[in-house]
């Protein structure tokens, strides 16, 4: 479990240090910090909604739903008796990046985002599209976390039929 924690705390603490660079470097900036032209920059952005933007629910209702689904993760850790790191990465993972947007939340009211990856953007049929979201470290802790549970479903959640067997 002292790799859980750690791993959540190490989470939240870049989160927020990189958020914390961020405001202080990029909001009042007239322009990203390109680092690879075309392709990736910094760029300043602030999120009220959920992945992606979307607002689905005022900020109140997405900090409660976000600290119940951090509580609900929590107990799972801890009844389950799964110790092994390729238990506990993914959560130790999903639980930081929540609890890191979620200091924002609290704290602002709204998420700071500020990695850019420009895969496309530009005009289709006459409405301005980019392809892909400004996101931060929390949610690609929490998208990194989430991919693991997946691709290691079998591994970590084993059929209990096959258990018997």
């Amino acid at each position: 479990m002292k790799w859980f924690f750690s791993l959540a705390l190490l989470v939240i603490t870049v989160d927020q240090l990189t958020k914390k660079m961020a405001v202080a470097f990029l909001r009042d900036a007239a322009q990203s910090i390109v680092v690879i032209p075309g392709l990736f920059s910094f760029t300043y952005a602030e999120n009220k909604g959920v992945a992606f933007g979307l607002e689905f629910a005022p900020p109140a209702v997405l900090l409660l739903l976000t600290g119940i689904i951090t509580v609900l993760v929590l107990v799972y850790v801890f009844k389950s008796n799964n110790r092994t790191a390729l238990f506990l990465v993914p959560f130790a993972l999903i639980t930081g990046g929540g609890i890191g947007n979620m200091i924002d939340r609290l704290t602002l009211g709204r998420v700071v985002d500020f990695i850019y990856f420009d895969l496309f953007n530009g005009y289709v049929f006459g409405h301005y599209l980019s392809l892909w979201p400004i996101f931060n470290i929390a949610d690609s802790a929490i998208s990194i976390g989430a991919c693991m549970l997946i691709i290691f479903h079998n591994n970590l959640f084993p059929d209990e039929s096959q258990a018997v067997k």
